[in-house]
């Protein structure tokens, strides 16, 4: 009886843990990030209101599969998660979650993510996500133990959210989706840079071949921080330029370019840990500001 007791009372418990795992295998940080890049696509996209139909239906099969692709790689990476200290405790280096488990969770979010796409918006929408699921765990996902240049093949995947988006709006594809497509790209290397600097022990030992592991004098990873970041606020003013945003806009990328690009500049010249912490928060920080910049001056 008193063992019967415990096991109810623990129920809850286990039950909360098991449901904070499966959100764990979604990386939400990652998939609230890729709804809002797929959302502002959306919205640059429409001409006149915005059906908000369309958006929801949009942003929910967009979700499902950013959330199914981080739980595939969660299953192709257990063993070398298991390896780092930053992903050791994750569900299934943990023991938490069969492989099994979180692989047909993975599966069923993917495939029901793309069909609900293909369904409630169009096709080039759906197929623009299982393009992006593709190249995330086919090309990505295994070139991250193959070479350091496995952070460019991720950036392509990462940025097509907006793709997504914008597809979905207006069934095709148009120059300034794809500046769309070439800001968020060029965001992605200083970000990943300043974390593969902070974290470049862990991933040595991991065995992924990252350019802070392969770069030990930081030389290499303070050319790519520089030029990336430049490139990236020169390219953040072509929204302006497309006639899609107006002066507000061009501004603010002005200003957030030039403020992204100084902290990438601190890393370059000092490559210290606390100049890649900053430079990941200026990250964090940049591209929320330049999104609602677009938004609010669209045109």
């Amino acid at each position: 009886m008193k063992a019967r007791a415990v096991a109810r009372t623990d129920a809850p418990g286990a039950l909360r843990v098991r449901l904070a795992d499966y959100l764990d295998l979604t990386k939400p940080r990652i998939a609230l990030m890729a709804l809002a890049v797929t959302l502002t696509g959306h919205y640059m996209a429409t001409q006149g209101a915005l059906d908000a139909a369309l958006a929801i239906h949009t942003l929910l099969g967009t979700g499902l599969v950013a959330a199914g692709a981080c739980a595939l790689n969660h299953v192709i990476e257990r063993r070398f998660d298991a390896l780092m200290r930053r992903t050791e405790a994750r569900p299934l280096p943990a023991g938490r979650m069969t492989s099994a488990e979180a692989a047909a969770f993975g599966v069923a979010l993917s495939i029901l993510g793309v069909v609900y796409l293909f369904v409630s918006t169009n096709p080039l929408a759906a197929a623009l996500a299982a393009v992006t699921l593709a190249l995330y765990l086919l090309v990505y996902t295994p070139l991250k133990r193959l070479t350091a240049l496995n952070t460019l093949a991720g950036a392509v995947p990462g940025a097509m959210p907006p793709l997504i988006g914008w597809a979905a709006a207006t069934g095709s594809l148009s120059r300034p989706a794809l500046t769309l497509f070439a800001i968020l790209f060029l965001w992605q290397l200083p970000h990943f840079y300043a974390i593969a600097w902070l974290y470049r022990d862990d991933y040595a030992r991991g065995g992924f071949r990252m350019l802070s592991t392969e770069d030990p004098d930081g030389h290499r990873t303070a050319r790519q921080v520089m030029v990336q970041t430049f490139l990236l606020a020169a390219v953040s003013l072509m929204p302006t330029l497309w006639g899609q945003t107006g002066i507000f806009y061009f501004c603010a990328a002005l200003a957030l370019g030039g403020a992204f690009w100084f902290f990438g500049w601190r890393l370059a010249s000092r490559l210290g840990e606390i100049d890649a912490r900053r430079l990941l928060l200026a990250s964090i920080v940049y591209l929320p500001l330049l999104l609602a910049a677009m938004a609010i001056d669209k045109i």
